[in-house]
């Protein structure tokens, strides 16, 4: 799923590629992915975008007269740029089928695409400034806070490090890739408790959110347009990269199971060479479950 950081790289490029310009058709292909009636599609033809902006992981189009396309990209969606020069409008009377919705500009075509079927991704057309409070779930914008708001936030629940930092009613725009990589780099367990933290710990947590983030923000920048949105980069010290060593001791990253997500870290980094129970695994095994990284 597209994050913070992700969905910031997005931002920066379509402003510099439709910002200002009009808005000449916005296509919807897969009538799935429209969750609202009115306004109409077909309202916003001929307004000029006026601005974009983030809420949380989502993606708003601020148009003219107080009208907003709100898209929230879920797992799979993923945005793509067609220039005007090329014909981005299907060859046949089938469109590709993977491909949602369009929004067609004066420059060129914003292409919304979404991978397998579950179709998550969505979007809403509302009107009015107020309208938008509906996708704010309240999480702080991490990159703007000092360190008391943020342990402020952080102890208000009592929950893993994990959890809280993936939490959109705590902090805004981070998911499960990046919790991984900001918990690495802060040498911090995933399942150590919030209110458990010294205050030297959630200083080092800050500190290390905001490296992490603003890292990615550059990185991703710096490709152009980013066709390529991924939660598994290569350049990642500890996300996806179960069995690999971590970039920092060599020892092999491990990880948490759980639904469809999971949690990735080194072990002799952030756990003190304890391993954490894992619920595809630990539960099985029972008490041949190695307790520790050199055990293992």
């Amino acid at each position: 799923m597209p994050e913070l950081p992700d969905v910031t790289a997005y931002l920066d490029a379509l402003e510099k590629l439709v910002c200002g310009s009009r808005l000449l058709a916005l296509r919807i292909v897969s009538p799935f992915v429209l969750r609202t009636v009115e306004p109409a599609p077909g309202d916003l033809t001929g307004m000029r975008l006026e601005g974009l902006r983030r809420i949380g992981k989502r993606i708003v189009f601020q148009l003219e007269e107080s009208s907003f396309v709100v898209v929230h990209l879920m797992v799979a969606g993923r945005f793509h740029w067609k220039a005007a020069a090329q014909d981005t409008r299907p060859k046949s009377p089938r469109p590709p089928k993977n491909l949602l919705a369009a929004f067609d500009f004066e420059p060129g075509a914003v292409t919304l695409t979404e991978a397998g079927s579950k179709r998550r991704a969505s979007i809403h057309i509302v009107r009015g400034e107020e309208s938008l409070a509906q996708f704010d779930a309240g999480g702080i914008d991490v990159l703007a806070s000092s360190v008391d708001e943020f342990a402020e936030v952080l102890r208000r629940e009592r929950h893993t490090l994990k959890r809280s930092l993936t939490d959109p009613r705590l902090f805004s725009g981070i998911g499960n890739a990046y919790s991984d990589e900001i918990l690495h780099r802060a040498r911090l367990s995933p399942v150590q408790m919030t209110t458990s933290l010294g205050d030297d710990e959630v200083a080092r947590l800050h500190r290390a959110t905001l490296e992490t983030l603003q890292l990615w923000i550059e990185r991703l920048r710096s490709e152009g347009f980013p066709e390529k949105v991924t939660a598994f980069r290569p350049e990642m010290a500890v996300h996806g990269k179960f069995g690999q060593p971590c970039p920092d001791c060599g020892t092999p990253v491990q990880r948490i199971v759980y639904a469809e997500n999971e949690t990735n870290y080194c072990a002799r980094c952030q756990t003190g060479g304890r391993l954490l129970a894992d619920r595809a695994l630990s539960r099985l095994l029972h008490g041949d479950w190695p307790k520790s990284i050199d055990e293992l």
